[in-house]
């Protein structure tokens, strides 16, 4: 965003129209409404989003990052958070950090209001995000076109003793 298009100030009745619809193919179940605050404010070393998760419907697929911290703080409605396996009703005014390595967690949404939430973190270059129960794991890089996301193999080792 160039420095002239850059506001630091969004009212309510702006952020509303801003919210787009996501899903992650990884999860036939991801689908939220999301409005990227800092993007907005022309922010590009933190994150925060405004996300309005719709009855039925989860965040993401089940994932744990290894080097961004993450965090969520529930704004309104409910919502079930399964955080490194335990699972946890959680409500308005809860707070959930996820310092690196973090454990694997999805937020879900079973109940019959709309889940309102901030959600942010860091904005590293590169971040490396696992998915246990699909036995993936992702290298997500930062470039000028965007995010990009390259599914990683088997560790391998390119290094070895001379012949």
């Amino acid at each position: 965003m160039a420095e002239s298009t850059k506001k630091p100030l969004w009212r309510a009745r702006e952020i509303n129209p801003a919210l787009r619809p996501f899903t992650q193919k990884l999860n036939p179940n991801s689908l939220f409404r999301a409005a990227g605050l800092s993007r907005l404010a022309g922010m590009s070393r933190a994150h925060v989003s405004l996300v309005r998760l719709p009855p039925g419907k989860q965040s993401f697929a089940k994932h744990a990052h290894m080097l961004e911290e993450e965090w969520i703080y529930i704004l309104s409605g409910r919502a079930v958070a399964e955080i490194g396996g335990e699972e946890t009703e959680v409500g308005p005014g809860d707070f959930m950090g996820f310092a690196t390595p973090s454990a694997a967690h999805v937020l879900r949404n079973p109940f019959e209001e709309e889940c309102t939430y901030l959600m942010g973190g860091e904005d590293r270059p590169i971040d490396v995000v696992d998915y246990p129960e699909l036995n993936k794991r992702y290298l997500s890089m930062q470039t000028e076109a965007g995010q990009e996301y390259y599914e990683l193999g088997e560790p391998t080792n390119p290094f070895g003793k001379p012949d």
